[in-house]
């Protein structure tokens, strides 16, 4: 399964997320296949990491946004597992605190960019901006931005135009050698309820669980309307969005394992290739070695 093809949103102005249903398990026959699947993936994404790394002309950027309980941090577990720490960033967004509202919304995830070589992954983003913030307008106040008073300045042009940034700075990423994947996790309330009591009904996940997740079900046709509409606008050749089915986590970790490793695949990275004179001191070294022994 080309799973790149499958979920990619490639016509935005066709999209509506009520198509897609969370439950979906693709083509599987369940969980097994698709961890057999995964565990040969994870195999090959190692192999391609070292690639990258040793060649360090590309980055890779992986966006994770999503509900609560949608399982962002089981898919950075179980499909980083096999990655190089050494190669690999994670970096979680919070609420924005002073010094990173007194810059502009991208200020706090440039610091956090993958370097050549690395792969990145931001559990939560610079999306956040157009989606919590666009449910409660209110938050934009805090950013001062000249010209904006009040939440009903915050309109329609205000949320175009921040796509259009968006766009503009993955853009820029893009065309610098960063491949950006964005994974909008899919899941349904009925789902995200039953993550979210089996936290309140567990010790070890109480660390996890605020209570504001359950005053932010409130709002979720708010929030659905935001990520179609965010998709639409933001879903670009360069960054596509990938729409990915969230109800059982196995198939969510298996079919972004499968579309980083193809999507690896895709960059034809080499193992760089020695000068002559670096082969003339691997000789060298060479017999010093066994002149040794």
């Amino acid at each position: 399964m080309n799973s790149r093809k499958k979920f990619a949103i490639t016509d935005p102005s066709e999209f509506k997320l009520k198509h897609i249903d969370p439950a979906s398990t693709g083509n599987y026959s369940g969980e097994e296949e698709a961890l057999e699947h995964m565990a040969d993936d994870l195999k090959s994404l190692n192999k391609l990491q070292e690639v990258l790394f040793a060649e360090s002309k590309h980055s890779v950027l992986i966006i994770l946004q999503a509900m609560d309980a949608s399982g962002k941090d089981g898919v950075i577990k179980h499909v980083m597992a096999g990655l190089n720490p050494q190669g690999t960033l994670v970096k979680s967004f919070k609420h924005p605190n002073d010094e990173e509202y007194a810059h502009d919304f991208f200020w706090r995830v440039n610091k956090s960019l993958p370097a050549k070589g690395q792969i990145g992954i931001f559990n939560r983003s610079y999306y956040e901006n157009v989606l919590i913030c666009r449910v409660h307008p209110e938050l934009i106040l805090d950013e001062h931005i000249p010209g904006y008073e009040s939440v009903e300045q915050v309109d329609k042009k205000f949320w175009k135009k921040r796509f259009k940034q968006i766009n503009a700075y993955e853009k820029t990423l893009s065309e610098n050698g960063t491949t950006i994947l964005k994974f909008f996790l899919h899941i349904s309330p009925e789902e995200q309820r039953l993550r979210l009591l089996k936290r309140i009904d567990n010790p070890d996940k109480h660390w996890k669980f605020q209570f504001s997740d359950i005053n932010e079900r409130k709002y979720w046709k708010d929030y659905m309307n935001c990520y179609e509409d965010m998709i639409v606008h933001t879903s670009t050749e360069l960054a596509p969005w990938y729409v990915i089915p969230a109800d059982n986590k196995w198939f969510t970790r298996t079919t972004i394992a499968s579309i980083l490793e193809e999507t690896l695949k895709k960059l034809e990275m080499k193992f760089p290739v020695s000068s002559e004179e670096e082969n003339e001191n691997l000789a060298k070294a060479k017999a010093m070695l066994e002149a040794e022994g």
